[in-house]
């Protein structure tokens, strides 16, 4: 059957999209199904270099403070965290709460204080930290918020948010959480490691805010990739009998998707 050069040409152009996709696939499944790599933060300037030091906890809606009068111990009383953030206080008066530590609201209720009092001495302490919650995400049963009501490790977080998923990438778990200067800092953890042998990464308590994010594994983010770009954007009909192999490291093992 003869074919004119104009319906070559058309031929070529439908089919051009699905051949630089397929090429495109191959070297973002050379790089996904390897293991090795390591999640990068894309602008590694808005994260600080991680601490192991635990951030002071800020305070939340829901949390109950005792603030004590050292020297007046009849003005002493307890004070939710209300839904808008601020507590009230019979000699302070209304003040925020929410966002600070105890140490800057104790400097607050001392201020406050200083207005109807001599040289206030106050102390503040958190009787109950009912807003300290850590946040789990990603390839996991049921993401979502974790009470920390008390001490957390990683792996211990996971399993309460339902454990992995058949996708997850549990050896590279990342951990984001704000530094004692309050900016964000990112490291990965290694919980295959810590199930495996025993690893440290497993134990690291959580501190309050902290975001644990499981990503999915390499080939699980290429099936991803496949479906959402191959099989619902591109022009590519699945009826056709059409295979690709995605090679694996040059071994020759590979996985055909049809």
């Amino acid at each position: 059957m003869a074919f004119s050069l104009q319906k070559i040409r058309s031929q070529a152009a439908r089919f051009a999209p699905v051949l630089a996709a397929l090429a495109v696939l191959t070297f973002v499944a050379a790089c996904g199904t390897d293991q090795t790599v390591k999640p990068r933060e894309t602008a590694s300037s808005r994260f600080a270099a991680w601490s192991d030091a635990v951030p002071a906890y800020r305070l939340g809606s829901g949390d109950m403070v005792q603030v004590s009068y050292i020297f007046t111990p009849n003005l002493d009383e307890e004070a939710l965290v209300a839904p808008d953030g601020t507590i009230t206080l019979r000699l302070a008066g209304r003040l925020q709460a929410e966002g600070l530590t105890v140490e800057e609201l104790n400097g607050a209720v001392t201020e406050a204080s200083a207005k109807w009092m001599r040289q206030p001495v106050t102390r503040v302490a958190v009787r109950d930290a009912r807003a300290a919650r850590i946040y789990v995400g990603g390839e996991v049963g049921r993401a979502g918020t974790i009470p920390l009501d008390r001490r957390i490790g990683a792996l211990e977080a996971v399993l309460l948010a339902g454990g992995f998923t058949d996708d997850a990438r549990i050896s590279e778990v990342v951990l984001i959480r704000r530094s004692p200067d309050d900016s964000p800092m990112l490291r990965t953890l290694n919980l295959q490691d810590f199930i495996q042998t025993g690893g440290a990464d497993g134990t690291i308590p959580l501190a309050a805010g902290d975001i644990l994010y499981v990503p999915r594994s390499g080939i699980a983010e290429v099936n991803l990739w496949i479906d959402q770009f191959i099989n619902k954007v591109l022009p590519f009909q699945r009826s056709a009998n059409f295979t690709y192999t995605i090679t694996r490291n040059g071994t020759g093992a590979g996985t055909v998707f049809p």
